[in-house]
């Protein structure tokens, strides 16, 4: 699939002659952090592995429930639909079709998956995940109390000189306060050619706010003994905005009172 990256035809994903089993997802993690960023530049392999990876939660992930009382009628509905007409309910679905131009056929699917309850909390981005990172904020609150701080970052790698070092641009002098850096063009261009350097800077910018400006020490895993700006954090709750075309943190923080 990829011959600019694997030359030779080694090194490839789940080679079965490999003497230690390596997971697709370890592995295509791996080539993004080499020193030579061949894989990282590529225009298609980082899409090509996530779509591989995505597919794969959906399909190993992904669960029905049913209420227990409907669990029977559920069973014998769903072995007398067959997959063609499945597939002309989502095809129908798809193209925003209206649900009264449907066969009596094609609505029992409409009414078997309004019985149906679709899990998927560990595909990132799925409705299940918004649903899961729900509950986790409620039983935060149910532990520590409410949050009295809600937080939102603008991480922004374009006009940052720290992200053209992470990039790989030497001539920036961070030692200044007001470091020389290329045009505009040029910092899109680089933000867009390297991902890899702009999520590293993203981790790097919230994992330092929280050490520095909140006190939070992340070994011991509990606020250092002198706290942050705003006093000692109890705890902590964080997620990127899911409707974002780039990576914005959101956080909700808890405070411990002075004793």
């Amino acid at each position: 699939m990829f011959p600019t990256l694997f030359p030779y035809g080694l090194g490839g994903f789940e080679d079965p002659c490999r003497p230690v089993a390596l997971s697709f997802q370890k592995q295509a993690e791996y080539f993004l952090d080499l020193d030579d960023r061949c894989f990282r530049y590529h225009q298609y392999y980082i899409f090509v592995a996530l779509n591989i990876i995505q597919r794969r939660a959906v399909h190993l992930q992904t669960h029905l429930t049913v209420k227990r009382q409907h669990f029977d009628s559920v069973a014998r509905h769903l072995v007398t639909l067959s997959p063609a007409l499945i597939k002309s309910v989502a095809d129908h679905i798809e193209s925003e079709g209206r649900i009264d131009t449907l066969s009596q056929q094609q609505l029992e699917v409409i009414n078997l998956l309004n019985r149906v309850n679709t899990i998927a909390s560990h595909i990132p981005g799925s409705q299940a995940a918004k649903l899961q990172d729900r509950n986790t904020i409620r039983s935060y609150m149910g532990l520590f109390g409410l949050p009295p701080i809600f937080f939102t970052m603008n991480t922004n790698a374009a006009h940052s000189p720290l992200f053209q070092v992470y990039f790989g641009d030497r001539s920036v002098d961070l030692s200044e306060r007001f470091p020389v850096l290329v045009s505009a063009s040029e910092r899109a261009m680089c933000l867009a050619k390297d991902p890899v350097a702009a999520a590293d800077f993203f981790h790097f910018c919230v994992a330092k706010f929280f050490e520095y400006m909140l006190g939070w020490d992340y070994k011991a895993n509990r606020s250092n003994g002198e706290g942050g700006i705003l006093g000692k954090v109890r705890a902590f709750f964080g997620t990127c905005e899911y409707t974002e075309p780039t990576l914005l943190p959101e956080g909700l923080s808890q405070i411990q009172p002075p004793r």
